[in-house]
């Protein structure tokens, strides 16, 4: 078995805190353990119940901008961790998938995904390197610009 880990402590050094579990809007649930891994939903970008982040990346939304909206799923969906086994009990990040809603001829989906998994790289370290997929999409649930999942090795 892995060393114990405080990944919680590593997020409150950066200033963060995870944000309750977003509810779902459709049928189905935040995450699913089978085994040792972790399948978390795709994660959408609400803070505080309200969704901030809407539109498509390279026309109403920054690349900045829809960094910081990545981020905030990749919190979520580490909120839906942590509900289910405990933000401890992760081993290591597997892997990311984002969609980016992206305007015609945005072609910078794996920079936007970059704040989904700059963020995962501080709080987890070498635990947080994992395989990616970054996809650009005509459209997301709610209008929002990114959606992020993770899959996560537990003990």
């Amino acid at each position: 078995m892995a060393a114990a880990t405080n990944w919680a402590a590593n997020l409150e050094k950066l200033g963060l805190e995870l944000p309750a579990v977003a509810a779902p809007v459709a049928s189905y649930i935040p995450a699913v353990r089978t085994g040792n891994l972790v399948y978390t939903s795709g994660q959408i970008p609400v803070v505080n119940g309200e969704l901030p982040f809407t539109g498509k990346v390279g026309a109403e939304v920054t690349t900045e901008r829809a960094q910081e909206a990545a981020q905030v799923c990749a919190l979520n969906a580490l909120a839906a961790v942590h509900a289910l086994v405990g933000l401890d009990n992760v081993v290591r990040i597997v892997k990311v998938v984002g969609f980016v809603a992206s305007a015609p001829g945005y072609n910078d989906q794996p920079v936007v995904i970059n704040g989904a998994s700059n963020l995962l790289g501080e709080v987890f370290g070498d635990a947080g390197v994992h395989a990616r997929s970054a996809v650009g999409v005509s459209e997301l649930p709610k209008n929002v610009a990114v959606e992020v999942e993770l899959i996560a090795e537990v003990r």
